[in-house]
């Protein structure tokens, strides 16, 4: 424990201060009550989580964990500049994409006139086409805001069309802002497809415009991927120093090479974790500098994920790119992307810009959220955090370099077949809702109108595989659907509830939840009477040991095919498999689709 200065307030300065030791017995103690016999270490072991990366979140973390350093001031934990966000907030960069050069006009022109700062635009493949960059762009003031492409295999043409634009429009060379967005290993990560970097060098070489920078290194395809929080942050480091390998044997000095680069990374409603990534990515990077003999702060440029986002239900995406802006803003990232909640349907509507748009705007203006420099500086838990995060990203970085540098990983399968071992894992905790999906394997609402969008163009394909964490209840759900509108009606499952209410009413809950989840409707009353060929028995353990076996058998006599039983795995006659808290629900609920014949 710290302690504090004599400042005339200090409070309880006449007892000593508790120590580690202490606590750990206190724990002992509450934890014997339970049935556990552990001391020491171990007991706090009891109360550990572990996360990915072989990262631990422990009960209790001390003074000792802080990280040293100062905003503004190598190795930038603390933020990249000394004011962090508090002069202006960060810079309000929205993502636009739709095909319609008119259209995209209106949606541009709205946000940049209701908050919005910057523009990320889709240009070419998966957005707006080339020749309908100008129109556009009418309008906007590009002295005012920045523009930052992401144009794949069109750089050269997109790069040259943005740069006569401001040009033609007389735009002082030293007010020209924002990101060509070359990232041809990015672009490769997502198509398959090996992209020249020798245009991308030409840009990065004139000079001509000292606030544009020509190179993005963007580790959302990692993300998308199903990619760990370290994952991300090694394959971000390997590819900016493939960047500045190139740079560099292109004449450049580091010190330019390093100014070249904005990095982009995914932001999660893990808020801790995101915190910590943001803080360890500028950590890292201040390490690649420094062997470099440059000196430079990390850009970084968040961006709501995408895996993230449920098609089910979408409104709670709110929610989530909520507390991924804030984890985002906290961690100091300067330029922000909230997608929209209807990002995964197709192309949004004037209704969810306006709300991710004001995503940032209410934790600015009303949340104050920016007032505070660094205002994760001083927790214990995100200082320790973000300093093994940083070593899991380093060691991931080092592995990559080892199999020949971020190029090699790609083209010999390396991240993927890393990046698929990280989403396997993390699918299984999804199939068994240990990561729960709120309005998909958690309280999904079979009755609720699905929310339809125009289609969004297809971005470039062939390269990693895209995740997101509703997909495995997705198809469930897609199932459920097509067997609706063939039918008109759901599939459906009988819940046989023994006892009275408070003897069923939970188990009851928990079945109706779990089948939802799949698109099965839960039915209840006479079982003749319901249609359903399959049964779950919803009681206590002391009414089961008494009636499940009975009930089984005639609700067989009945009629039911399968029964399920909503508890602990026993052996009672009659009961064919048991749904319980932690059961592989993915594999549940499709079996049960399999003997209903849904297709």
């Amino acid at each position: 424990m710290t302690v504090l200065p004599d400042d005339g307030l200090s409070l309880a300065a006449e007892f000593p201060d508790a120590t580690h030791e202490q606590w750990q017995r206190l724990v002992e103690g509450v934890l014997r009550k339970s049935g556990k016999e552990v001391s020491g270490d171990a007991a706090e072991d009891a109360l550990s989580t572990k996360l990915e990366d072989g990262l631990t979140t422990r009960p209790l973390y001390t003074s000792a964990e802080a990280e040293p350093g100062l905003p503004g001031f190598a190795p930038y934990v603390r933020g990249a500049r000394p004011e962090g966000n508090a002069s202006g907030g960060w810079d309000v960069r929205q993502r636009h994409s739709h095909p319609d050069a008119v259209r995209a006009n209106e949606a541009l022109l709205g946000d940049l006139e209701n908050g919005v700062t910057s523009l990320w635009l889709a240009v070419g493949e998966g957005g707006l086409p080339l020749a309908g960059l100008e129109r556009a762009l009418d309008g906007v003031y590009l002295d005012l805001a920045p523009v930052v492409l992401d144009s794949g295999a069109e750089f050269p043409v997109a790069a040259a069309e943005l740069l006569r634009l401001h040009s033609e429009r007389g735009t002082p060379a030293a007010d020209v802002q924002g990101n060509l967005g070359g990232d041809p290993l990015g672009y490769e990560a997502r198509s398959g497809q090996v992209q020249d970097f020798a245009p991308i060098v030409e840009y990065a070489r004139s000079g001509q415009f000292p606030g544009l920078r020509a190179l993005t290194v963007d580790a959302l395809p990692y993300h998308e991927a199903g990619a760990s929080a370290g994952q991300e942050l090694g394959a971000s480091m390997a590819t900016a120093v493939a960047y500045l390998r190139e740079l560099t044997d292109a004449g450049l000095s580091a010190e330019q090479a390093v100014g070249q680069l904005e990095f982009r990374y995914a932001a999660t409603a893990d808020q801790f974790l995101t915190i910590a990534k943001f803080r360890a990515a500028r950590r890292l990077w201040a390490r690649v500098a420094e062997v470099c003999n440059a000196e430079g702060a990390q850009k970084q440029h968040a961006v709501t994920s995408s895996v993230m986002m449920s098609r089910r239900d979408p409104w709670v995406n709110m929610l989530r790119t909520t507390v991924a802006t804030l984890a985002a803003g906290v961690g100091g990232a300067e330029s922000v992307t909230v997608l929209p909640f209807d990002h995964a349907l197709g192309l949004p509507d004037a209704f969810a810009r306006r709300i991710a748009r004001n995503t940032s705007t209410i934790l600015l203006e009303e949340s104050h959220l920016a007032r505070v420099i660094d205002p994760a500086g001083g927790s214990w838990y995100v200082e320790q955090l973000t300093h093994r995060l940083a070593h899991a990203g380093w060691e991931f970085f080092q592995e990559i370099e080892r199999a020949g540098g971020q190029a090699a990983a790609l083209r010999e399968g390396f991240l993927k077949d890393r990046i698929a071992e990280t989403w396997a894992v993390r699918s299984k905790k999804l199939a068994t809702r240990k990561e729960p999906v709120t309005g998909v394997s958690e309280f999904p609402h079979l009755a609720e109108k699905p929310v339809e969008r125009e289609s969004a163009p297809t971005g470039p394909r062939g390269g990693l595989p895209r995740v997101s964490r509703d997909e495995a209840y997705e198809r469930l759900r897609a199932r459920s659907d097509r067997h609706l509108s063939e039918t008109g009606a759901r599939p459906k499952v009988f819940l046989a509830t023994l006892g009275p209410a408070a003897a069923h009413t939970a188990r009851a809950t928990f079945a109706s939840n779990l089948f939802q989840a799949g698109g099965i409707e839960p039915v209840t009353g006479e079982f003749e009477e319901s249609g359903a060929r399959i049964v779950c028995l919803c009681s206590s353990d002391s009414l089961y040991e008494e009636q499940a076996a009975t009930t089984a058998a005639e609700l067989k006599a009945a009629g039911a095919e399968y029964v399920f039983l909503a508890g602990k795995p026993s052996s009672y006659e009659g009961v064919d498999a048991y749904v319980f808290a932690g059961c592989d629900a993915v594999d549940v609920l499709t079996s049960t689709l399999d003997r209903l014949g849904v297709s």
